[in-house]
């Protein structure tokens, strides 16, 4: 294992460096074209796959920003989610004040219903106490034609 390993390592290096070389854009190669850096690469093991890696190719490394990056505001600092929330919150208050009438007028529909229900009763109890009076009345008059007999 201990001669199998840097074989493999080797082999490794080689086939990454191989494939790195291949797949890099023509304009990203220092000094050497194409080819020459393929020889390198097979031609010296592990030391030019390693060269390859190291000063093969121009890296893409961000450039640092002039000053300091802008720190993130704080959301009660920052205008545009105070604005969505002032949004927000008149919109719900809009939606609020929509079912708080709806509820008034709900409620005032079931007091009319409620109250003509029980003005209907009222009316129905009226109805029948006058006619158990005329039925009285009649009783009596009935009964005092029979007594006058």
């Amino acid at each position: 294992m201990g001669r199998v390993l840097p074989i493999v390592v080797a082999i490794a290096l080689l086939v990454y460096a191989l494939i790195d070389c291949l797949q890099t854009d023509s304009a990203r190669f220092r000094s050497l074209n194409r080819g020459a850096w393929l020889a390198i690469i097979v031609l010296i093991p592990l030391v030019g796959p390693i060269l390859w890696l190291a000063m093969g190719k121009q890296r893409n490394r961000p450039q640092r920003p002039a000053g300091p990056p802008p720190r993130p505001l704080a959301p009660d600092d920052d205008p545009e989610f105070l604005r969505r929330l002032r949004d927000s919150d008149t919109k719900h208050e809009q939606m609020l004040h929509q079912w708080e009438a709806d509820l008034r007028r709900r409620e005032a529909e079931a007091q009319r219903k409620k109250d003509a229900e029980a003005a209907a009763e009222e009316a129905e109890r009226n109805r029948q106490a006058e006619a158990r009076k005329r039925e009285d009345e009649a009783r009596q008059h009935t009964d005092d034609e029979d007594d006058s007999r």
